[in-house]
């Protein structure tokens, strides 16, 4: 008795082709017609809820992030006015980005509880070369001002913190291309950023009091513009629509207006002479 072995082979399937939006209105009306329904939904955050823009801006990013839209959009926050990513979306990021042959890995340095205690990230590469971010320690931090700062994490849980900024340091060194332009939520956080109100206004430098009189200026002068533009473009409508409305001509009153019979002037022939 003969035994058959069946043998099924698969054949390879075609990968998808990614949506690049912007390549032609076919693919925009596809990008538009998927940010409709998302920004439509009361589970993406408040920034993409009803604001189409916002959400092909999102689908774009994860086409080119070979990820989610959902889940990217679930980890972009918005700080002093900018977009940026949290830093854990960041390490997910670089660990499933193909780019290394292990995740990344963080290696501690110094004596904990002092300064010079800090931490890099690393990986391995394909070609089994160790690569490593910068080292980022308590030390540091105070330097920068981050450890010090109102409402940061730095005194509360230092480790995480160590490792968030030692994941940033090793993917703006060695894969850049990841974040697309986007800075991390943590970072912004720590920096030094200062919203200019009436109240601190007197604090600046000289030179940032002269670049927000300039910025002043110019917006002022732009409002004035815009008011002048208006007036002027009533005034046009006005004059044209006098142009256009029919005028009464001058009618001579002695021969197109008939007079009362007591006020028409007697005639020359029976005048008295």
């Amino acid at each position: 008795m003969d035994n058959k072995t069946n043998i099924t082979v698969s054949q390879p399937t075609a990968t998808a082709t990614p949506l690049n939006m912007f390549a032609n209105q076919e693919s925009f009306n596809t990008g538009y017609k998927m940010a409709q329904i998302l920004s439509a939904s009361t589970i993406v955050p408040k920034t993409f809820q009803g604001n189409i823009g916002n959400t092909m801006i999102a689908i774009d990013m994860a086409q080119r992030l070979h990820t989610n839209p959902l889940m990217l959009m679930q980890n972009i926050y918005i700080v002093y006015g900018m977009p940026s990513f949290s830093a854990k979306f960041l390490i997910a990021c670089i660990n499933a980005s193909g780019l290394f042959a292990t995740p990344l890995r963080y290696e501690f340095v110094g004596e904990e509880g002092k300064d010079t205690w800090g931490c890099y990230a690393y990986a391995i590469d394909k070609q089994g070369e160790l690569i490593k971010g910068s080292t980022i320690t308590i030390d540091i931090a105070r330097k920068k001002g981050w450890y010090q700062k109102d409402g940061s994490n730095w005194k509360v849980e230092p480790e995480q913190m160590l490792r968030y900024r030692a994941a940033t340091r090793f993917q703006t060194a060695h894969c850049p291309e990841i974040t697309c332009g986007l800075a991390v939520k943590e970072e912004l956080e720590d920096g030094e950023y200062t919203e200019i109100t009436e109240d601190n206004v007197d604090q600046l430098s000289a030179e940032e009091k002269l670049t927000q009189a300039q910025e002043k200026e110019q917006k002022e002068a732009n409002t004035q513009s815009m008011d002048m533009q208006t007036d002027t473009t009533a005034s046009s409508e006005e004059t044209k629509q006098a142009e256009q409305k029919p005028t009464k001509q001058p009618q001579d009153k002695a021969v197109n207006k008939p007079q009362p019979m007591g006020k028409q002037e007697m005639p020359d022939m029976f005048k008295q002479i």
